[in-house]
C-alpha cells in the first residue's frame, strides 16, 4: 500500500506515522509512505497514480485540505481520501470532494487499523488490468502481469510474455512507454526496452536475467537505478529471491558492492569467488593508489584491505579512504600479530580477518559488518556538511539548511553514491519512480534550486557537479 500524509503539526505525523509502523508490524504487511508538512509541497510532488490512501489535515497554512483535495481530484480520481482533523465541522464539505473517511484526532488505534485492513482488501481484489494492442496476429489483450519485456527493433515492438508468447507489432516504444511505466514495476533499463521488474530472475552488471532465460540489455547510465529499483521491489512485494550463478540465494536488499584490494592476484581471486558465490559484486586493487582512485569514482559498501600492500601500507591507505567517504573497512591480512589487529581497529577498520580464516567464517563476518554498519548508519557527513537520516535535516558547516523533501531525497541519494554521474532520467526515476517522463522540467528547476542553496551555504566548495551533455553528481570535499 502506498500512503501520503500531508500534515503542518509535527507531532500528529509523528504519531501517524508511528501508528503505520505498528500496522506494518502486526499484520506484516509493507507500506510506503510519504510525509509533507504542507498541501503546496504536496501538490507539485503530485502526478497522479502514486498513491492509494492520502492522510489530509484540513486546517493547514495556505491551502487548505479541502482546496488541495479539489486539485488532487483532478489529478487522480481513484485514490482513497481520508481527512483528519480536531473538529468535526468540515465531515459534510469533505464528502463533496469524494473523501473515503473523517478522522478525528487523537486517531483511534483500532479504527485507523480497520480501515487499513479495509483498504487493504479493496486493493488485493482489483480486477487485473491489462492493454490492447494491435499486433500482427489480430487484436489482443496483455495483462499487465504477465508481461515479461518490451524490445523495440526499428519500427516493429515485441511483446515478450512470461510464457514464452511473442506478440508483435508495428509501432514504436513511445507509443506503449508512457502506459507502462506509469505502473508500479515497469521500467526502463535501455532506450529500445522495458521490463517488468517481477519477471526478473538475477541482475548482472550490463543485463538482468528474466525468469524464462532471455538476457535484456541494460545501459551503463542505468545499471545503478536498476538494481536499486529491483532490490526496492523485492523488498516491497515479499516475492523471491535473486540467484547467483552457484544457485546460492543472494542477498534480499541489495547487490553490495566491495572493493578487494590486494597485490596477490592468486588469493585475491579466492576471495573474489566466495563474495561472488553470495552474490557480490567485486572491484579489485592492487596497491593503495588504485584503491582511493576506485573509491572516488564509484561508491561501494565494503573494502577488504591488505595490510601488506605495494607503497603506502594498509593502515594508512585506510584513513585516507575515510577521508573520502564513509564506507566500513575490513582487513584482511596474513598477519596475525595482536598489535597489528590492534593498529587496524586504531586505523579505522572495523575488523580484522586474518587470511587463515575459512571460508564460511569470511563470509559471515563481511556480512555481519556491513548489515550491522548499514543498519547503524543515521547521518552522512562530508566535510562541511552533515545529512541526518533520522530527523532528515542537513546542517552545513553546523547551520541547519532547509531543503524540501525532494531536495533532501536528491541529495541523500547523490551523497551515497559519490561521483557517480546520474542523468536527469536517473533523478526523475529514482523520485517520482514510474510516473511518465516530463522531458526534464522537475529535475532542472530541483536540481537549480538545490544547487544554489548548497553553493550559497558553502562557497568554498561545489558540491553537485553538472557533466555537461550526460547530468549531475556529488563531489565530496578534498581532505
Amino acid at each position: 500500500m502506498r500512503i501520503a500524509v500531508c500534515d503542518d503539526d509535527e507531532r500528529e505525523v509523528s504519531r501517524i506515522g508511528k501508528l503505520i509502523t505498528e500496522y506494518q508490524i502486526s499484520r506484516e504487511e509493507f507500506i510506503e509512505c510519504h510525509y509533507f508538512t504542507n498541501s503546496i509541497d504536496f501538490l507539485c510532488e503530485l502526478k497522479g497514480g502514486e498513491y492509494d490512501l492520502v492522510l489530509m489535515d484540513i486546517l493547514m497554512p495556505g491551502t487548505n485540505g479541502i482546496k488541495a483535495a479539489q486539485e488532487i481530484r483532478e489529478l487522480d480520481k481513484n485514490v482513497r481520501l481520508i481527512f483528519v482533523s480536531a473538529s468535526p465541522e468540515f465531515a459534510v464539505e469533505s464528502y463533496s470532494v469524494g473523501a473515503y473517511y473523517y478522522l478525528l484526532k487523537p486517531i483511534d488505534t483500532d479504527s485507523f487499523f480497520a480501515l487499513l485492513d479495509k483498504i487493504g482488501g479493496e486493493l488485493s481484489v482489483q480486477v487485473e488490468q491489462g492493454f490492447i494492442v494491435k499486433s500482427r496476429e489480430g487484436i489482443v489483450r496483455i495483462a499487465f502481469s504477465s508481461l515479461a519485456y518490451v524490445e523495440v527493433i526499428n519500427k516493429t515492438v515485441f511483446f515478450h510474455l512470461a510464457d514464452g508468447v511473442v506478440h508483435e507489432a508495428t509501432a514504436t516504444l513511445a507509443d506503449f512507454e508512457e502506459k507502462l511505466l506509469s505502473r508500479p514495476g515497469f521500467l526502463k533499463t535501455h532506450r529500445s526496452y522495458l521490463v517488468n521488474l517481477g519477471c526478473i530472475q538475477a541482475i548482472d552488471i550490463n543485463c538482468v536475467i528474466m525468469k524464462n532465460g532471455n538476457s535484456v540489455p541494460v545501459s551503463r547510465q542505468r545499471r545503478s537505478q536498476v538494481q536499486d529499483a529491483y532490490m526496492d521491489f523485492l523488498r516491497k512485494s515479499g516475492t523471491g529471491e535473486l540467484v547467483s550463478d552457484s544457485g546460492k540465494p543472494e542477498r534480499p536488499d541489495g547487490l553490495w558492492r566491495i572493493l578487494l584490494v590486494d597485490d596477490e592476484p592468486a588469493e585475491s581471486a579466492v576471495w573474489a569467488d566466495i563474495l561472488q558465490s553470495h552474490g557480490c559484486i567485486v572491484q579489485m586493487a592492487a596497491n593503495g593508489e588504485e584503491a582511493l582512485r576506485l573509491v572516488a569514482d564509484a561508491p561501494c559498501d565494503c573494502v577488504l584491505l591488505d595490510v601488506m600492500i605495494p607503497g603506502e601500507d594498509g593502515f594508512s591507505i585506510c584513513e585516507r579512504i575515510h577521508k573520502i567517504m564513509d564506507v566500513p573497512i575490513i582487513f584482511l591480512s596474513c598477519l596475525t600479530e595482536p598489535d597489528k589487529q590492534v593498529e587496524g581497529f586504531e586505523a579505522g577498520g572495523i575488523d580484522y580477518i586474518t587470511k587463515d580464516t575459512p571460508a564460511e567464517l569470511f563470509w559471515a563476518k563481511v556480512e555481519t559488518r556491513i548489515r550491522l554498519t548499514m543498519s547503524e548508519r543515521t547521518q552522512l557527513r562530508f566535510g562541511p556538511l552533515l545529512l541526518d537520516l533520522t530527523k532528515r535535516r542537513l546542517l552545513m558547516d553546523e547551520k541547519e539548511l532547509i531543503l524540501t523533501p525532494v531536495e533532501f531525497d536528491i541529495l541523500c541519494h547523490f551523497s551515497e553514491h559519490p561521483g557517480q554521474i546520474f542523468t536527469p532520467e536517473d533523478i526523475y526515476g529514482m523520485i517520482w519512480g514510474g510516473q511518465p517522463w516530463d522531458g526534464g522540467q522537475q529535475v532542472q528547476m530541483h536540481m537549480s534550486r538545490l544547487r544554489r542553496k548548497l553553493e550559497k551555504a558553502w562557497e568554498e566548495h561545489r558540491f553537485i557537479e553538472t557533466i555537461w551533455g550526460q547530468g549531475y553528481r556529488f563531489v565530496p570535499p578534498k581532505q
